[in-house]
């Protein structure tokens, strides 16, 4: 028996479809008025701009590829300016049941593709994309000075010194003067007292029960070693703050943000994290029904047969 062919009506006149892997690059050019072809290159950036002339050569318009990992950024990078380009989820292009090869992987892609079957997810510009990469970083650390200030208290408990049961932070004035001076070798718990806050709630009996216990060199070693590990991202983080500054200026993003802080709620670091992710041209989303969903906030809809069906 034959197998039925299915054709797709042509949307998009000449595309290229790439299948993007860690050390190499499949690419599919078809269309109208020009033959299929395959070539593979590298990953390195003089084989990419390589591929670039050669789809300009044949006029290509639109490209599609996979979000493989980072690998598809270098990509993206050097042909955005070129192009017309559909970065689109693997689960959304998966291929029918059989061999799979890297070409036939292009070959799809391109295929769907010209078919106007692909949606592109959000990739917004270089300057957000920027902005997207200090904010994040800029977490990151914020997060490991917390993770810091655990490590603190954890030495602190090995010792059997119960600051946090009489202090409301180990990382406050107080705590930091006491901790500081316990590293420096104070031992006497009276000198340690005259560095109580007056507005410490706790009693003096309290406190002196709290800062007896057994801290060891190892002890002093450890927290003065991670204070200064404290210290070095802190002075990163008032690097990242500047940098983020310069950019939300240098792209006229500063007037955005200034309106953006008009939210309650939202604060200077606030707008910043929301410009990084979203931008500033709503355009992207046709209404905020979109951006919520895919910002994840919307609940998903899973309907059969006329029944409404649970989502997990």
């Amino acid at each position: 028996m034959k197998k039925q062919q299915i054709n797709f009506e042509q949307i998009v006149e000449r595309g290229c479809g790439i299948d993007v892997h860690k050390k190499i690059i499949v690419a599919t050019i078809r269309g109208t008025g020009i033959k299929e072809q395959t070539k593979t290159f590298d990953g390195f950036t003089d084989s990419i701009e390589k591929m670039k002339g050669w789809l300009q050569k044949h006029n290509i318009t639109h490209v599609a590829m996979e979000s493989t990992g980072v690998y598809w950024k270098p990509i993206y990078n050097i042909l955005e300016d070129g192009f017309e380009i559909l970065l689109v989820n693997a689960r959304h292009i998966k291929n029918v049941p059989g061999r799979k090869t890297d070409k036939k992987d292009s070959k799809w892609i391109a295929k769907l593709l010209l078919s106007g079957l692909l949606r592109g997810s959000f990739i917004p510009p270089k300057p957000t994309r920027e902005l997207r990469d200090l904010t994040r970083y800029k977490r990151k650390v914020i997060e490991q000075v917390s993770a810091e200030k655990n490590r603190i208290q954890k030495i602190l408990e090995d010792a059997n010194i119960k600051i946090s049961s009489v202090v409301s932070s180990t990382s406050g004035v107080t705590a930091t003067k006491i901790i500081d001076a316990m590293i420096a070798g104070e031992q006497n718990i009276d000198e340690l007292l005259k560095l109580r806050h007056g507005r410490i709630q706790s009693s003096i009996e309290d406190m002196v029960s709290a800062l007896k216990g057994n801290l060891t060199a190892h002890h002093k070693f450890m927290l003065q070693t991670i204070k200064e590990s404290i210290k070095e991202k802190q002075i990163l983080i008032t690097k990242l703050d500047t940098q983020i500054e310069v950019h939300l200026k240098k792209y006229e993003l500063a007037l955005d943000s200034e309106l953006l802080q008009t939210i309650p709620g939202v604060g200077k670091d606030g707008v910043a994290y929301l410009l990084a992710e979203i931008g500033s041209n709503m355009d992207q989303f046709p209404d905020e029904k979109h951006l919520a969903s895919w910002a994840g906030m919307s609940p998903g809809s899973n309907e059969s047969a006329g029944k409404k069906k649970a989502v997990e």
